[in-house]
């Protein structure tokens, strides 16, 4: 289970009104109201009016992006969505890993060359969308798109989740550039192909190859 730390980056699923989340770790993490803006990006004013708002933004079952503001004594987490980064997700892939494998890295939030993007959860949620084309800054990070996603793109999501699936099966870190790797190691094969042991094992053995290169 995840043990969460201020500053870390979260995915996480709203499990009920008042919003408590699910993070993977033992308690339910809780996002208050005033840890969130509004769309526009407005601070939250705690009122009646402002509870009843929120129901059009979140609602159970939405999966949300957020970072942990503080942990209490009985190890439950607190989490702020105020940065326009954080929010509400829309289109897109979730995967559960265990949270050890995820390597801390100064940003969480990536759009990689293969056209997707990954927010690599430090609780072990990773989520995996399409990169979008223009970032919704003004919209507070509560718009979301539901536009069909083209072929290729869910394509290219489809590989990358199974790429992420193949390295944590053989125990190797998730970080931009471990996926990046796997994801061009497993171009040749089929992205159903991937999720056999043959093609995961050599894939990312070709990855971990690479990587310690790469540290030379």
């Amino acid at each position: 289970r995840y043990n969460g730390e201020v500053g870390d980056i979260v995915v996480g699923r709203i499990t009920e009104k008042r919003w408590k989340v699910e993070t993977n770790s033992r308690l339910d993490s809780v996002l208050l109201l005033s840890s969130m803006n509004l769309p526009g990006g407005e601070l939250r004013r705690r009122s009646a009016e402002d509870e009843l708002a929120m129901r059009d933004y979140l609602q159970e079952g939405d999966l949300i992006s957020a970072e942990v503001q503080s942990v209490f004594s009985d190890g439950a987490v607190s989490l702020h969505t105020r940065s326009l980064k954080y929010g509400k997700l829309g289109q897109g892939v979730l995967v559960q890993v265990s949270p050890s494998l995820v390597k801390r890295q100064k940003t969480h939030f990536h759009d990689l060359p293969c056209g997707a993007s990954v927010i690599l959860g430090n609780n072990g949620f990773i989520w995996i969308y399409p990169t979008p084309e223009q970032k919704h800054e003004e919209a507070g990070g509560f718009t979301t798109n539901l536009e069909p996603v083209p072929l290729s793109e869910r394509e290219v999501i489809s590989r990358l989740r199974n790429c992420i699936v193949a390295l944590v099966t053989q125990k190797l870190m998730l970080f931009d550039t471990s996926i990046l790797y796997c994801y061009e190691a497993s171009l040749p094969h089929q992205i159903k192909d991937i999720l056999k042991p043959e093609v995961m094992e050599e894939i990312v053995l070709e990855t971990r190859q690479r990587l310690l290169d790469l540290e030379g």
